[in-house]
């Protein structure tokens, strides 16, 4: 059995920090979503992994390397435009020759792993099998009916869901997913989809196995969610304190502190993340917080949030909830007159005092 993951999308919702990143990349507990993918597929006892890469290719390719890291042996395929999920696997073909897969899409997080998943496709031998999840807002995914404990009919983001199952992000085909694919024609929006794909599969009396998956899982596709995310993930960490911490500070609950790192009179309140190299002075990081690599705070409270690598935050009174990209500066202005000096670019978000 193989397995494809999706890593094409421009992550337009997590603006401004897709301009320059791939969404897949930002991290979670300072690990890239992407990361938790692969590491679920080989639990699942997959070692051969195709990643189907766009704009940000040459990112995660330098990012994911050839797998060895994880035990697997990674092939790039290239995605030429964002037309579609179906049109993600149709150019997977030569990968996945006639062998059964599993298509995973990048930026999910499903805290127990799909093992389950897989290991249930592999005994019940369906042509299909989507994992699916009890939403409360499914206009939001596409829905799925079943009927005697098969799919019936799948719908893209309908405005009057009839039920709440909604697909989480990950599938499993045997090769006649292919054949699927060739009938397709564009949606509206100049795509293939996977959800026509599927009911073509259950229109032609194939069968079409749901799996309701009873776990946590997320699409990080939101900020809302990335920070819900972090905040799950970071709850299951355990302490592990590798850099200095000064007398004069207090490191309370579980935080992870890694090498290089220097804690001076501070409060750090887990659960939280603190990378390599990261200075911490005269300040508070308070539960949820991950803070990446190369990073200074000075003089700040920050809580609940994920600041990226290399940033600078100095004598900043309280942030909260908040997604901070990589070589930001936040400091407080000493210049007169007293002012907000914003330097941001398109698609951003402030909220001030």
């Amino acid at each position: 059995m193989k397995a494809v993951i999706l890593s094409g999308g421009k992550g337009t919702r997590l603006r401004p920090i897709t301009h320059t990143n791939a969404k897949q990349l930002v991290p979670i507990a300072n690990k890239p979503i992407l990361f938790y993918g692969i590491e679920a597929i080989k639990e699942a006892g997959i070692t051969d992994i195709a990643v189907v890469i766009g704009d940000t290719g040459d990112e995660i390719r330098k990012a994911v390397g050839n797998g060895k890291r994880w035990g697997v042996k990674v092939t790039y395929v290239q995605q030429e435009a964002p037309l579609g999920l179906a049109h993600a696997v149709k150019i997977c073909r030569g990968f996945t020759k006639k062998d059964s897969f599993v298509v995973f899409l990048g930026d999910n997080l499903i805290k127990d792993g799909i093992k389950s998943l897989v290991d249930d496709f592999k005994k019940k031998k369906p042509n299909a099998q989507v994992l699916l999840a009890h939403v409360p807002h499914p206009e939001q995914f596409g829905v799925v009916e079943l009927k005697n404990n098969r799919v019936f009919k799948l719908d893209e983001k309908p405005k009057k869901p009839k039920t709440d199952l909604a697909l989480v992000g990950v599938y499993m085909f045997d090769h006649n997913v292919f054949r699927a694919i060739a009938q397709l024609k564009p949606s509206a929006r100049g795509e293939l989809e996977i959800t026509d794909a599927i009911q073509w599969l259950v229109d032609k009396k194939m069968k079409v196995n749901p799996y309701i998956i009873k776990g946590w899982w997320k699409d990080t596709g939101k900020l809302k969610d990335m920070l819900e995310a972090n905040r799950i993930i970071l709850d299951g960490i355990k302490q592990d304190i590798k850099g200095k911490v000064d007398k004069k500070s207090q490191i309370e609950g579980k935080v992870v502190i890694g090498r290089g790192s220097e804690i001076k009179d501070s409060v750090i309140r887990g659960p939280a993340i603190i990378g390599r190299n990261v200075r911490i002075r005269n300040s508070y990081i308070g539960p949820f917080t991950s803070v990446n690599d190369g990073v200074l705070i000075e003089k700040s409270e920050i809580e609940h949030s994920i600041i990226l690598m290399n940033c600078r935050i100095t004598e900043i009174k309280r942030i909260e909830d908040s997604l901070i990209g990589q070589n930001v500066q936040i400091i407080k202005s000493k210049s007169k007159p007293v002012a907000y000096r914003i330097m941001v670019g398109d698609s951003s978000c402030i909220e001030v005092l």
